[in-house]
């Protein structure tokens, strides 16, 4: 299963977990957040469109899955997510960096666009990079390997989580299981992918005509 197709066919392959695994799905999910928002050099899975395409599994009664326990689920993921990669980035930023292997794994252009979003936003960047699929894996760690007081981060990190999975969460109970919706799904998800990135795009336009001048 490639990482694209289940991406792309996120509703489908989230059928066969639930069909599969029951109720071990949720740990599945669980873990799917976590990591993504937890494991600095894994930036690439899903969040955003998983979150959508699961709570609009949940909203159909035939899957039996639990929409509240599925929101619980996905900010516990986030909320944790972030702190170990926080802590990742306190206690092994600087030899991260600096070494030669893990240095390839963490993308130097996605940290000096992460470190650019935290000097323009200050704290709110954790709520707001929440948002931005590449930032929010690495602003985390670039809050922990800076000045930032754990229990501020905490407090944003808190705060972005319950937005995020708020609004992915409702936008996929709420429009998931529309039929025009269900027909396009892949576009709709491709959509939720690229308009996502955006922000990333404009910032690292920015920085190259900085570099340029």
């Amino acid at each position: 299963m490639g990482l694209i197709d289940f991406i792309l066919h996120i509703d489908s392959h989230l059928v066969n977990i639930v069909n599969n695994f029951g109720i071990w799905t949720y740990l599945i999910l669980f873990l799917i957040i976590f990591i993504e928002t937890g494991v600095v050099i894994l930036p690439f899975l899903p969040g955003d469109s998983l979150i959508f395409a699961a709570m609009a599994l949940a909203a159909n009664p035939k899957y039996g899955l639990i929409s509240w326990l599925m929101f619980i689920i996905f900010l516990a993921a986030a909320v944790l997510g972030d702190s170990l990669n926080y802590e990742i980035g306190e206690h092994f930023g600087e030899y991260a960096t600096r070494n030669k292997y893990l240095s390839k794994l963490i993308n130097k252009d996605h940290l000096d666009e992460a470190h650019t979003f935290f000097e323009k936003h200050g704290g709110k960047t954790i709520a707001i990079g929440r948002f931005i699929p590449l930032i929010r894996t690495f602003v985390p760690f670039v809050a922990g390997s800076g000045t930032m007081h754990y229990g501020t981060f905490l407090k944003y990190n808190f705060i972005g989580a319950f937005l995020w999975v708020t609004v992915c969460s409702l936008a996929g109970h709420l429009f998931g299981n529309i039929p025009a919706v269900q027909e396009h799904f892949s576009m709709i998800i491709l959509g939720i992918v690229l308009v996502s990135l955006v922000p990333v795009l404009i910032t690292a336009l920015k920085n190259r005509k900085k570099k340029k001048a």
